[in-house]
């Protein structure tokens, strides 16, 4: 079964063909980093526009590279939700008019499913082998999530952000720092100059005892005091020639504390509802200190860990996402419609 997925939810256009949920044919994603670097974060306008200019260039190519054509495809698959509403309505309205026209099925899929689902695309069957349940973390610029997969299509909710999304953090990091954007690989490279044994700030962590939740406000806030002491930070006077020893330095120690967070809630998370292993999603699970501390925490533990590739947003993970959706439940009608707000579990 050929599934051609579009991913539109933000500022990436990205349409893929999978086969039966798990052999990826083509993946092409029309990335507007450059676009949105300019203004420090992704202006939803400007992004809704760039999909409109992209998506049918992306179709075309994800086609070229699958050798595919339009009458192989088997179904459509699209985010519906959560996301940018505008960005949405784009990846949506363009998936309704190809079902329609080529009277194929259509399914729409929780961009935050998709993430999930990315681990089928990485050579593993985590329903096969360990089994259910498992324990996923879905940490992106919008979300930071802890859910409990019972079984294809039944997640538990287990704890969520209460402010800012992890991704959102290092974004709003980056910038006090003078980084840039997208501030997740900008810290990552910055913290890699820096030898452990030469580490000496520390920034708090929140937590929230009691709870599978996160909060990274505090953090944030803890950060933007210590830049402005140091004279570091954006807005400091002293900011015309920072001290990049010490940004390296603030900038690892913002690492730490979220790598620690994720890492100990995750595990917290196993080993109270007892999963039997633990699948991350999202921009923020292809940082190479949370999959180094996370490896080194979890030993023994089955870890799905998609390539850096896969876990930012992309259309596979929505096909894959389509594939098993198709297995247990009909496809959409075409008067489906984009959920801004949409959750999981």
């Amino acid at each position: 079964m050929l599934i051609l997925g579009i991913e539109t939810s933000c500022d990436e256009t990205a349409v893929a063909i999978v086969e039966d949920g798990k052999r990826i044919l083509s993946n092409v994603v029309a990335s507007q980093v450059e676009i949105h670097s300019r203004y420090g974060g992704v202006v939803p306008e400007v992004a809704s526009r760039q999909h409109l200019l992209q998506i049918i260039p992306t179709l075309e190519q994800a086609l070229l590279e699958a050798n595919a054509t339009w009458e192989k495809i088997d179904a459509i698959a699209v985010t519906y939700g959560p996301g940018l509403v505008g960005a949405l309505m784009v990846g949506v309205n363009i998936a309704k008019a190809i079902a329609f026209a080529m009277e194929i099925p259509l399914y729409g899929i929780n961009h935050l499913e998709g993430h999930i689902y990315s681990a089928w695309l990485d050579d593993s069957d985590p329903a096969q082998s360990p089994g259910f349940p498992l324990i996923c973390l879905i940490a992106s610029g919008g979300h930071t999530d802890l859910l409990l997969m019972e079984d294809h299509g039944s997640y538990s909710l287990l704890g969520m952000t209460k402010d800012d999304a992890a991704g959102e953090s290092f974004d709003k990091a980056a910038r006090v720092l003078g980084l840039g954007y997208p501030g997740g690989p900008a810290i990552q490279k910055v913290s890699e100059l820096l030898d452990k044994a030469d580490f000496t700030e520390s920034l708090p962590r929140a937590w929230m005892r009691g709870s599978f939740d996160f909060s990274f406000s505090g953090l944030k806030t803890a950060l933007l005091n210590k830049a402005r002491d140091y004279g570091v930070s954006y807005d400091s006077p002293e900011n015309d020639a920072p001290d990049q020893e010490i940004i390296t330095q603030l900038a690892s120690a913002f690492q730490e504390s979220v790598v620690d967070v994720l890492t100990k809630k995750s595990l917290d998370a196993l080993s109270e509802t007892r999963a039997k292993g633990i699948i991350l999603g999202g921009g923020v699970t292809a940082n190479a200190r949370l999959r180094e501390q996370l490896r080194e925490s979890a030993v023994g533990i089955p870890l799905f860990i998609p390539p850096p590739r896969l876990c930012v947003d992309n259309g596979a993970m929505i096909a894959a996402a389509a594939y098993f959706n198709s297995l247990r439940r009909p496809a959409d009608v075409l008067s489906l419609d984009v959920i801004p707000s949409l959750r999981l579990g």
